[in-house]
């Protein structure tokens, strides 16, 4: 009788390790989807346009998201106030202030995704652009994406991470008349982001470049034309923030190096 209990008391022994192992996987799995769900992106030209748009999408996404930008003025009140927003008032085209930053925010956390979004454009005759116009251009669009690349690598080779890089789709266009230094910028750009994912692809990073043609933000502001006034002439921002969903989205193994984005009428009139 003695032997029929003790078997019994062993059988409900190893019926409550089973238990315990089951109960310490699901543990493991929850904690390895509140991992994930709470990646940390560092997100350049957050406070308007495209920039304001993609950090909504990834902050209703769970990311946190730490958004670069000059001015927060004028950002939505829901984003500023979202508790996985970071807001980071910093001149990307001042380099010392943009490593000081960067290095806090790694302090604070491990950076997973870089978009490279923030962008500056100056439209005219190739003669009529200042100096000072050319600088901030190549500074924000080209030289600032590279830095923080350069900070960011090391740490993204060894999570796998994401680089993802806003130019335009005048990058694949053999001309930009009245656009001359943007387009040869925005192409600088795309080449830099293939030649970054050819270094680092058998690291798992992923890197992918996003070119949208004419979008309804203030990069155009400077420029002595604009979009159609109908709605099919321009892309949304929202659409923009929706193609990064998109991207990262994709199972392991998947890299969409480039897309291109546009919508479906091309008009565009004189201010």
């Amino acid at each position: 009788m003695n032997n029929v209990n003790a078997n019994i008391n062993n059988r409900e022994e190893c019926r409550n390790d089973k238990d315990e192992y089951i109960n310490n996987r699901e543990d493991n799995i929850n904690t390895k989807d509140e991992n994930l769900n709470n990646k940390a992106v560092l997100l350049t030209g957050a406070s308007s346009g495209i920039g304001e748009q993609i950090a909504l999408m990834l902050c209703s996404e769970d990311y946190i998201v730490y958004g670069i930008g000059r001015d927060f003025t004028k950002t939505d009140d829901t984003l500023i106030s979202n508790p996985n927003f970071r807001k980071i008032a910093c001149d990307i085209t001042d380099t010392d202030a943009l490593v000081r930053e960067v290095k806090a925010i790694r302090k604070e956390n491990d950076i997973n995704i870089l978009i490279n979004n923030a962008a500056c454009a100056y439209y005219g005759l190739h003669e009529e652009i200042s100096p000072d116009k050319i600088r901030k251009m190549v500074r924000t669009n080209l030289e600032a994406p590279m830095i923080l690349t350069q900070i960011l690598l090391r740490d993204l080779k060894k999570s796998g991470g994401v680089i993802i890089d806003i130019s335009s789709v005048t990058a694949l266009a053999s001309s930009n008349p009245h656009g001359a230094a943007y387009g040869a910028i925005k192409t600088g750009l795309l080449s830099f982001g293939n030649s970054i994912f050819d270094e680092a692809r058998k690291y798992g990073v992923k890197v992918t470049t996003i070119m949208p043609d004419m979008t309804r933000s203030n990069l155009y502001r400077n420029a002595d034309f604009e979009a159609d006034d109908a709605s099919k002439a321009s892309l949304d921002p929202a659409e923009v923030a929706e193609t990064v969903k998109y991207i990262l989205e994709r199972p392991e193994g998947v890299v969409i190096p480039q897309i291109v984005l546009r919508p479906q009428l091309h008009r565009i009139k004189k201010k």
